[in-house]
């Protein structure tokens, strides 16, 4: 049986659920990354858009580019998912996870924007931007 994922927003006002073991997981370097979670970059967890459900609240969701939506929290802002338009997967923010330390990063995305100082996940495989705007 699959593992069971849990998480939600900062207010508690957003809770999803999925199965998966492990789901894919990965490093996002990109500046749009980096600016929807205001973090250095972004940490996305990927689950299947059939098997997430929202268990309380349904987030707010806007058009982060012309192919993918961002989900957050209307009441709090917590930052909930990616999902490109199309993708059958849905990328949720590590940090909204209930267990974040059960995740390991098996990649970096977006490294020509890494920040030189975001020294993490050596050795990992890297990948640059294919979508440009």
């Amino acid at each position: 049986m699959a593992a069971r994922w849990t998480g939600g927003c900062l207010c508690g006002s957003c809770r999803y659920e999925f199965a998966g073991d492990p789901p894919h997981s990965g490093y996002c370097h990109c500046d749009m990354c980096k600016k929807a979670t205001g973090g250095p970059f972004a940490v996305l967890v990927q689950a299947r858009i059939d098997d997430l459900a929202w268990t309380a609240g349904t987030p707010k969701s806007y058009r982060s580019s012309p192919i993918a939506t961002r989900g957050f929290c209307g009441k709090c802002g917590t930052p909930l998912y990616l999902q490109y338009d199309g993708d059958e997967l849905i990328r949720v923010t590590v940090g909204s996870l209930d267990r974040p330390e059960k995740i390991n990063p098996a990649g970096h995305y977006g490294v020509e924007s890494r920040l030189k100082w975001a020294d993490c996940g050596r050795g990992l495989p890297e990948e640059e931007t294919q979508e440009r705007f």
